[in-house]
């Protein structure tokens, strides 16, 4: 028989070994499920479409919330520094911190990943950080897609979206309609860059140094902070909350609070770390710091000034809340009372 020269192998997609891939996700999954609160017979990876059981959530008047985000250029310095094991965690924390902002537990993740050249090991390495993710988080990974594409992406290139469900009774939805004038803005510590501003973080180290004690927070993984809010969203101690991601502070909490009222913010008080101090000093304005980076507060919760006590004793002491502000009731939307103290 005449050989066939043309082949989906020989264009650059090797079906074979994204079926190994398929295989050892479905096999981590199964050891993974039996570690999470949430699992049923009929949760299944590897269909056309991905089943979650719903029936055994107690929850009254249920409403599903979804999130989608990416981890934008934060991928091109793991490939710079061949680090795969924790950008996956990244994936999954800038999805399930946007759904905890409305007061939702999360329930399920789906992601997708992009490459070039599929590399198995490189993708168990991501594959296993949104495990992790998945796991701190309490949810469960229950599908997704990984693209092969040549000609899209070079050799080592590769590009990663997820998307989360959760859900969250209707009365417990945080709504920025619950916000109220002399309501305390917290501020929780970020674990770093988390997965925002990486094009004007690389565009710097193309021509700075980063210092050896400051490596390890290049790559640093984004916090979830899933646990301790959701433990707050149950006992009614939040109105509002504002996951610091794109835009910064000031932007992403003025998404959170009604248009008659005013953010005061002192942005003084703010602890600042030494990845972002570092950052600063490389003529970088402060406006500029302050819209690309979340300049060491990753999530904010905007709350009645009784409850800051107690919620102040629901999280450890390096991610510990504390007051940088409070709502007004003036003309204009944001008042800033001091600037940053690099």
């Amino acid at each position: 028989m005449k050989k066939n020269k043309n082949s989906y192998k020989k264009s650059g997609v090797n079906i074979s070994l994204a079926n190994k891939l398929i295989s050892y996700i479905s096999k981590v999954s199964k050891k993974n499920v039996k570690k999470t609160k949430i699992s049923s017979k009929k949760d299944v990876i590897g269909g056309f479409g991905s089943l979650f059981d719903i029936s055994n959530l107690k929850i009254k008047d249920p409403v599903i919330v979804s999130c989608t985000d990416g981890v934008g250029t934060k991928i091109e310095l793991a490939n710079k520094f061949k680090k795969f094991n924790t950008i996956g965690i990244d994936l999954v924390a800038m999805c399930v911190n946007d759904l905890i902002v409305q007061g939702a537990k999360p329930l399920f993740f789906l992601d997708y990943i992009a490459v070039g050249k599929l590399d198995l090991n490189k993708s168990k390495q991501i594959i296993n950080g949104i495990f992790k993710g998945c796991k701190i988080s309490d949810c469960k990974l229950i599908g997704g897609e990984t693209a092969e594409m040549p000609g899209t992406y070079s050799k080592n290139k590769f590009d990663l979206a997820g998307f989360s469900v959760g859900i969250v009774s209707k009365k417990k939805i945080l709504d920025k309609k619950n916000v109220k004038k002399n309501d305390v803005v917290l501020a929780i510590p970020s674990n770093g860059i988390h997965s925002n501003g990486y094009s004007l973080v690389r565009m710097i180290l193309k021509n700075n140094k980063l210092p050896k004690n400051l490596k390890k927070e290049i790559l640093k993984p984004t916090k979830i902070y899933s646990k301790e809010v959701l433990k707050l969203v149950s006992n009614n101690l939040i109105k509002a909350a504002a996951h610091i991601t794109g835009g910064g502070l000031i932007e992403n909490l003025l998404r959170s609070i009604p248009k008659n009222l005013t953010l005061n913010i002192d942005l003084s008080k703010i602890k600042i770390s030494k990845i972002f101090k570092w950052l600063k000093s490389k003529n970088i304005s402060d406006a500029e710091m302050m819209k690309t980076f979340n300049c060491g507060v990753g999530f904010c919760l905007i709350v009645s000034k009784k409850n800051v006590s107690k919620i102040k004793k629901s999280f450890p002491n390096n991610f510990k809340p504390y007051e940088i502000g409070y709502i007004s009731k003036n003309t204009f939307r944001i008042n800033l009372l001091n600037s940053f103290r690099w």
